[in-house]
């Protein structure tokens, strides 16, 4: 160890292969605006919310811990401080479609407001708004992020409590401007692509998505590291048994906010609510609607009940990796039907930026863990959560 950075290294058939999922969807991308603009720029807009909102699931771990008290989780920290540098990465993306290609989007070259609501859609969905809103949002959880990592790492170097406690305030205030600002956010830039529809839980859905899918790739970060060797003899079984714990139950939230969007929609059958749920549960749509359910919830729900896959390594990470892919479809079955009608399609434009992304995360959040010490070393409370056992 030097200078509060750790000596580990990738290994480099790993390195290299992430190098390549990069330039391969850097070169997707490129062609697909020259090629089919119309297939890239959605598939640009799912993979920057995503990256994103695995960012933010970081966050929301670490704010979590710090605002309940909860210490077996401070021995994996440094991971979800290490995702939160992937919320940049996510906003370049998201900015680039809000920029150069709005039209994404119907509100910004027609009115599709209710007449009951028009005056209020008419301001809210207005371009220049939209993109102040967006920046708005974006710097301010890239400001409380940076500002939870700054301070963890500077008390590895002076072992002050006070950084804890500042966190402890910071995380409470977060928080609330996250509840917030998400909610607003995840209305503006996915529910606007159908605008005459909406949904009141709208926000809390995708809170739901965003926390299950930030724990799959904790666990799956997590589990790497502990073989690559940093967090060897740090990460137990119980550690792993309380974060799957965590992933069966935010996997559940999902399915319970999914019903209830479902359930309340189907029961009062108002026909611009029921058209959403229409025209992904019709056609060639159908049968990934019925998928999504199955890959968000019943499959890990049933992989995790036993005990045994919350303490297994390799179990628990091939749960975590479905939820990923499961949160990938449920994105792809929001973002995608307005946009493409009654098809889906399913390429080398959308899977090549998804081998990209998948690419962009490793290398980013390898590169941030290797700027401090693989654990809080400075955390008052870190022999509590290296002697945690259950």
């Amino acid at each position: 160890m030097s200078n509060g950075q750790t000596e580990f290294k990738l290994p480099a058939d790993l390195s290299r292969l992430l190098q390549v999922l990069v330039a391969l969807g850097a070169v997707v991308f490129v062609a697909g605006l020259l090629l089919a603009p119309e297939r890239i720029w959605p598939s640009l807009l799912l993979v920057s919310y995503f990256v994103l909102c695995l960012g933010l699931g970081g966050v929301v771990f670490i704010a979590f811990h710090y605002v309940t008290g909860a210490t077996w989780g401070i021995a994996l920290r440094r991971v979800p401080e290490a995702m939160s540098t992937l919320i940049p990465v996510g906003a370049i993306g998201l900015l680039a479609v809000f920029i150069f290609h709005p039209s994404i989007y119907s509100w910004t070259s027609a009115v599709h407001a209710p007449v009951e609501a028009a005056w209020f859609k008419h301001f809210w969905l207005t371009r220049p708004f939209f993109v102040v809103r967006a920046m708005i949002y974006l710097l301010l959880w890239l400001s409380m992020a940076a500002a939870f990592v700054r301070n963890s790492y500077r008390q590895d170097q002076d072992r002050n409590p006070v950084h804890t406690r500042r966190n402890e305030r910071l995380a409470a205030i977060f928080l609330a401007v996250f509840g917030l600002t998400f909610w607003l956010a995840s209305y503006d830039w996915i529910m606007s692509l159908e605008p005459e529809w909406y949904s009141t839980i709208f926000g809390i859905y995708h809170f739901a998505g965003l926390f299950a899918s930030g724990v799959a790739a904790i666990i799956i970060f997590a589990v790497a590291l502990k073989k690559l060797g940093p967090l060897e003899g740090v990460l137990s079984e119980s550690h792993l048994h309380d974060v799957g714990k965590l992933l069966f139950a935010f996997s559940t939230f999902w399915a319970y906010i999914w019903f209830s969007q479902y359930m309340l929609i189907w029961y009062t059958d108002i026909p611009e609510e029921a058209r959403y749920y229409v025209a992904r549960m019709h056609g060639n749509w159908g049968p990934l609607f019925l998928l999504n359910f199955m890959m968000n919830w019943a499959l890990p729900f049933l992989a995790l009940l036993p005990r045994v896959t919350k303490r297994t390594p390799g179990l628990l990470v091939k749960v975590a990796v479905l939820v990923l892919l499961g949160r990938w479809l449920d994105l792809y079955l929001m973002i995608s039907p307005p946009l493409m009608g009654t098809k889906p399609f399913f390429g080398a434009w959308e899977f090549g930026l998804m081998l990209g992304a998948v690419g962009l995360c490793g290398l980013v959040v390898f590169r941030a863990l290797r700027r401090a010490a693989p654990v809080p070393l400075g955390d008052p409370w870190l022999t509590d959560s290296l002697q945690h056992h259950q």
